[in-house]
């Protein structure tokens, strides 16, 4: 069954099925981002036999570390790009609909001064359109005086008032989870530590891949009647086999993490960079406060991690004192800090910000790869990659039938009546028509909130014994959001970590302290201050 799926030991008997000569799959999808997991939801619904793999852990690239954010993109209106707004508010709301407490309504803030661009009259205007798409009216603007009393520690030199407005805002990696979920209930194979090595073709056409497992080293071949390259920043190398046609810009974005007592925001906040006048965000997250991002080329991209520069963080930290100089903030108040690479589609600009964020199809004889696009729109995305894939699907109707994406589920357990409202909807949102089943497993004390998040340990439990977790950083950085909200990665909770993966994934005392260094050691690499 479908539960059972991702469970301990559960995944030697998918790589049982990925020896069989005899299993074909109608389709495999390499990359378990948001892109490849809605492609398998959608897929999967429509009664199509899928494989989806994913050559490190979910979410592990572009899709854990993004800037949190599902909006519609002001900016994008002011570029010109209608179409690319008018979709992602439409889905921003389905988004905000479907999964409270994962996808939640955010109160944005943005600061207007005498004589700088945009002022309130160009900006209100901008969200007009943006509240015209959503059928609602968000925008209100704060003369000074209310507007100082939303943000009391703002830059108050030359302030002349504020527009508030409203996006949303989730936990990107969660949102893979639970995408992927749904997949699976579908009848969807999901593998994670799983990679393409190479394709396999009868003449010009792609018929398969051969897989290599990171965990063993062992090669398996698996045959489709189509492949789906969404690998997103890494798409060129899978297309690379089929045609020297480069199209994707990887471009890096960098945040910070800082507690909220250090900066306290009830919204979020858009400044202008005072160097660039790049918009940049700062915003409350799983309580604590976020600064980004920035937008740099990150051409040396390899099957590896990447993470912010010292450039970065000081660039970071200016905007924040410059909007909020009452804060004074210093690089001993960060938390953690992480760097995602976006697939940018390029078009020759300059300025990576200028290049357009829309999604592309690429359809090379059985390989149909898909790149670029936004978080908010991947259902978007999948729609239009299963419309390239129908060329191989005989029968395949990839037309946006309007059907959720998540089935609707109620919590019924004892306890769940018992946990206050916004942990309710924190669950509920977090973990679906599993929600039951987490407070099923729950130990006395689970139903905690782990200090420093807003998680509670039933929700660790639960992620060790049910998602594919095969290391901790899979457990502390994506199942889980601790190693980027707790000190010192969360370690600092190590031996309450450790007991959970002694009982749930049988780790013995030589696999712990393997684990615990490994991710020690990939945190102050990629997730702490840069040195």
């Amino acid at each position: 069954m479908w539960q059972q799926a991702w469970q301990t030991g559960h995944r030697d008997l998918l790589i049982d099925r990925l020896k069989d000569d005899k299993n074909h799959w109608d389709m495999v999808i390499a990359g378990g981002g948001i892109t490849g997991a809605g492609i398998a939801r959608e897929a999967a619904r429509r009664g199509q036999k899928v494989l989806l793999v994913e050559r490190q852990d979910y979410a592990w690239g572009t899709s854990s570390r993004s800037s949190k954010m599902v909006h519609g993109g002001l900016r994008y209106i002011a570029a010109g790009d209608i179409k690319t707004t008018r979709h992602s508010v439409s889905e921003r709301e389905r988004l905000m609909n479907e999964a409270p407490g994962l996808v939640d309504q955010m109160s944005y803030l943005m600061a207007h001064y005498k004589g700088v661009f945009p002022g309130p009259v160009v900006f209100n205007t901008l969200l007009k359109i943006y509240d015209f798409f959503a059928g609602k009216k968000y925008r209100k603007f704060h003369r000074l005086a209310s507007f100082e009393r939303l943000s009391p520690l703002i830059n108050e030199d030359q302030l002349t008032g504020g527009t508030q407005f409203a996006d949303a805002i989730t936990d990107d990696s969660r949102l893979v989870i639970r995408v992927l979920r749904e997949a699976q209930k579908d009848g969807a194979d999901v593998i994670n530590y799983m990679g393409i090595e190479s394709l396999i073709k009868q003449g010009d056409d792609v018929t398969g891949a051969v897989l290599a497992d990171a965990e063993t080293g062992e090669h398996y071949t698996v045959k489709a009647k189509v492949v789906i390259n969404a690998t997103g920043a890494w798409a060129d190398a899978l297309r690379g086999e089929v045609c020297d046609e480069k199209k994707i810009r990887p471009a890096r974005g960098s945040h910070v993490v800082v507690p909220s007592w250090r900066l306290p925001v009830g919204s979020a906040f858009t400044a202008m960079h005072p160097d660039d006048r790049r918009p940049i965000f700062i915003f409350p997250w799983e309580g604590r406060t976020v600064i980004g991002t920035t937008d740099l080329d990150n051409p040396a991209i390899a099957n590896t991690e990447t993470s912010m520069t010292r450039e970065e963080l000081v660039y970071l930290l200016k905007v924040a004192n410059v909007q909020f100089p009452k804060a004074e903030l210093i690089e001993q108040d960060i938390i953690s800090s992480w760097a995602g690479v976006r697939p940018l589609i390029s078009s020759g600009a300059l300025d990576p910000s200028k290049e357009k964020r829309d999604h592309s199809v690429w359809n090379d004889r059985g390989l149909v790869s898909i790149s670029g696009g936004k978080l908010t729109t991947f259902r978007l995305i999948a729609l239009d990659a299963l419309q390239a894939a129908s060329e191989y699907l005989p029968g395949l109707d990839a037309t946006d039938c309007g059907a959720e994406i998540f089935t609707p589920s109620a919590p019924h357990h004892a306890l769940f009546a018992t946990l206050p409202g916004y942990l309710q909807k924190r669950l509920q949102g977090h973990y679906g028509m599993e929600t039951d089943a987490l407070l099923t497993q729950a130990h006395d004390g689970d139903l905690d909130v782990i200090p420093g998040a807003q998680a509670l340990w039933a929700e660790l439990r639960w992620s060790a014994a049910n998602e594919a977790v095969i290391h901790l950083d899979d457990l502390l950085l994506r199942r889980t959001r601790i190693g980027l909200l707790v000190e010192n990665g969360g370690l600092i909770f190590a031996d309450k970590i450790q007991e959970i993966c002694r009982q749930e994934l049988h780790w013995n005392d030589q696999k712990w302290l393997f684990e615990r260094q490994r991710y020690q050691e990939i945190w102050q690499k990629y997730y702490s201050v840069p040195v």
